[in-house]
């Protein structure tokens, strides 16, 4: 387990370094672009650059707000909350990236933090005597699962 530990720990440097850079890549443009891209636009309005900053937006939206933990009175749950929300919008940031970027070694990042992201949930919650999610295979539909369990 300190294996798989110092492993994520290794890799939060890259989750850091490309999430500055997602983060700058919407403040690198000008201020009207920046802005359009919360708009829905036509089809043919639509680019891989705004689909993008469009799904950045949303899961950057989306972590600001799980984020927001009411206290609980327990630190240490309140912490997996929190982190839960953080690691989950670099797990959406980085599926993004993988829709629409294509420098290969971005993509293999991406890869990589979308597992060491999910890892570190799991970890997370077994720390504090969460249970996990049972898994379903992706062929199996929702339906299906839900009546499963």
């Amino acid at each position: 387990m300190n294996a798989i530990f110092s492993r994520l720990r290794a890799r939060r440097t890259c989750l850091a370094g490309l999430l500055l850079l997602l983060g700058s890549a919407g403040s690198a443009l000008p201020h009207g672009d920046h802005e359009h891209h919360r708009t829905a636009g036509t089809a043919a309005e639509r680019t891989p650059q705004r689909d993008f900053l469009a799904e950045n937006d949303v899961a950057m939206t989306r972590m600001m707000q799980a984020m927001a933990v009411p206290p609980s009175g327990d630190i240490d749950r309140d912490f997996v909350a929190m982190m839960t929300a953080h690691h989950q919008g670099a797990i959406d940031m980085a599926t993004a990236l993988l829709r629409h970027g294509g420098n290969e070694q971005l993509r293999r990042l991406a890869q990589e933090i979308v597992i060491t992201q999910q890892a570190e949930i799991a970890a997370m919650q077994l720390a504090i005597g969460t249970p996990l999610p049972r898994s379903v295979p992706p062929s199996v539909s929702a339906s299906t699962a839900s009546s499963a369990r």
